[in-house]
């Protein structure tokens, strides 16, 4: 169960490309994301026509592997369009599931103990990512109510200091409170 280096050389080379990638106009959102489907379905026909040449189980792990890829990369591009919590944790969980069918057929291979204790590592990855994500986007959640609370706080600040004015003074007062904190 490799996962966790491929998710870090992931992040390295998605850090390494990032300059470059600002640099660049960003495309409109459907534009991207219908890009990032074909891309994904382009790479996962190239990939099976290459596991084609294999034969057995190296064959059926390079599918999955194929599979697995297409899925990351379809459920982040869908995540990226739709620019929600909940498509980028629903995400997750489906990245973690395809990853999880990958590593249940690399398991598929061994025999006895061995891979009674691969498929057991298999289930525990998953469960400890879906388990992070839900964990992640209560985390978020929570910062952004606490962040509401906090606005919601100073704007009752600014304008209890207008209660020291009267008239239009007040009424700007109370107005540039309102522009600032976004009510």
């Amino acid at each position: 169960m490799k996962t966790p280096h491929v998710t870090f050389l992931i992040a390295v080379a998605m850090a390494w490309t990032a300059p470059v990638m600002a640099q660049q106009p960003a495309p409109d959102a459907k534009t991207a994301y219908q890009y990032a489907m074909d891309t994904a379905e382009a790479g996962y026909d190239a990939t099976k026509a290459r596991c084609d040449a294999l034969a057995g189980v190296p064959h059926e792990i390079c599918v999955a592997d194929a599979r697995a890829a297409r899925v990351r990369i379809e459920e982040e591009a869908t995540a990226a369009h739709k620019n929600t919590l909940a498509a980028y944790t629903q995400a997750r969980m489906r990245i973690a599931t395809a990853f999880h069918e990958r590593d249940k057929t690399r398991c598929g291979a061994l025999v006895g103990n061995d891979r009674d204790v691969c498929l057991a590592q298999a289930k525990a990855t998953l469960v400890a990512i879906q388990a992070d994500a839900r964990a992640d986007r209560k985390a978020i959640e929570a910062r952004l109510d606490a962040n509401d609370a906090k606005i919601e706080a100073e704007y009752r600040v600014a304008v209890q200091k207008c209660d020291a004015f009267a008239g239009a003074v007040k009424d700007g007062c109370v107005s540039t409170a309102r522009t600032a904190y976004g009510k």
